[in-house]
């Protein structure tokens, strides 16, 4: 039987890209000969770096597209590896294109655009998110189309054995004799319906004042009510970290505290507990996006608060604060949340 040469596109951001690595796991496990790569951005390479069911990492960016011949270029480096499938997990024209100039006769991709069409792509309808499932699952969709029958949706990030020696000897040193070493991401990027800095920053105060709690921020771009807040950690203020560095930090975390947004999918890919401030309408609910393979806590706005209050768009929702989303109420869920489980070690 000639080898299964398959190609995964996910050319899009953090949070999209960790919800496709149960992708290549199932495939090996369905199809243990076949080759397997993916076709994502610079920035989000770090996320199947040694995957052990990853054999290759091509990247969509790493010739600027608007350089002579790109996209000739591209056709070339695809064509070399002689693909069979190509499974394109985000509608993207240009990168159709190019999968068929290269010659991958057997393409795959969500929607049914005009320029699939004319390109004879099958397309993998979502109809309407009717029933809804989680995106990792309507994104095995298309290995199913292939006849994968997975196994698990989880997702996974794979640390080297030095990332995991270098996040044991991080928490050790941020704990500092504490029992919990607790994240805050309070940035979302405007991807979905946050809290105010302001609530997160009463939040940090109030888990400050239990003293098995350390906290950690882990925001690129720390809003300024959460600057400078004693005795909280602000891993190497003045040093751009790389997402690999990032993932050793995540790592090290007994919980994060955030919205629906990347962090807190690279925290289950790394099997840390989450909890998770979320909006219930169906565009942004926990049975789409939640953390997909942890031990996490989902908290929704009180159901009086979105009927009287939702602004109809998840973007534009703050949860109201003590209204929809009281902060003594989330405090008291990481601390119920905590007191269940065991501290790492």
């Amino acid at each position: 039987m000639k080898q299964k040469r398959i190609l995964i596109v996910r050319p899009d951001r953090i949070g999209d890209v960790v919800l496709s690595t149960p992708i290549p796991r199932e495939i090996k496990r369905q199809f243990p000969e076949s080759f397997v790569a993916v076709l994502v951005r610079k920035y989000t390479r770090d996320i199947y770096l040694n995957n052990p069911h990853v054999d290759e990492i091509l990247l969509i960016d790493d010739i600027n597209p608007g350089e002579k011949n790109y996209f000739w270029r591209k056709v070339k480096e695809i064509k070399s590896y002689k693909f069979t499938h190509a499974l394109m997990l985000l509608p993207d024209e240009r990168i159709n294109y190019i999968l068929f100039f290269a010659g991958i006769r057997k393409r795959y991709g969500v929607g049914h655009k005009f320029y699939q069409a004319i390109t004879f792509v099958k397309g993998i309808s979502r109809n309407k998110y009717i029933p809804l499932r989680h995106e990792a699952d309507y994104s095995m969709d298309l290995a199913r189309a292939i006849g994968v029958k997975p196994e698990s949706l989880d997702v996974e990030i794979h640390l080297t054995e030095k990332e995991l020696q270098r996040s044991r000897e991080l928490r050790k040193k941020y704990l500092d004799g504490k029992k919990y070493l607790i994240g805050i991401h309070s940035t979302s990027g405007n991807s979905a319906a946050n809290w105010k800095p302001v609530e997160y920053f009463k939040l940090a105060n109030t888990l400050l004042r239990n003293p098995d709690y350390r906290l950690l921020i882990t925001d690129v771009d720390v809003p300024a009510e959460l600057k400078n807040l004693p005795g909280v950690i602000y891993p190497d203020p003045d040093k751009k970290l790389s997402l690999r560095e990032w993932f050793v930090i995540f790592k090290a975390l007994d919980l994060l505290v955030s919205s629906s947004t990347g962090p807190m999918h690279i925290c289950a890919a790394l099997k840390v507990r989450t909890v998770s401030v979320f909006c219930p309408l169906p565009a942004a609910s926990p049975q789409l996006w939640g953390p997909k393979g942890n031990d996490n806590k989902i908290i929704l706005a009180d159901k009086n608060y979105c009927d009287s209050f939702c602004p109809g768009d998840p973007k534009l929702c703050d949860f109201g604060g003590e209204k929809g989303m009281p902060v003594k109420k989330v405090a008291e869920e990481i601390d119920s949340f905590l007191l269940r489980l065991n501290p790492k070690v």
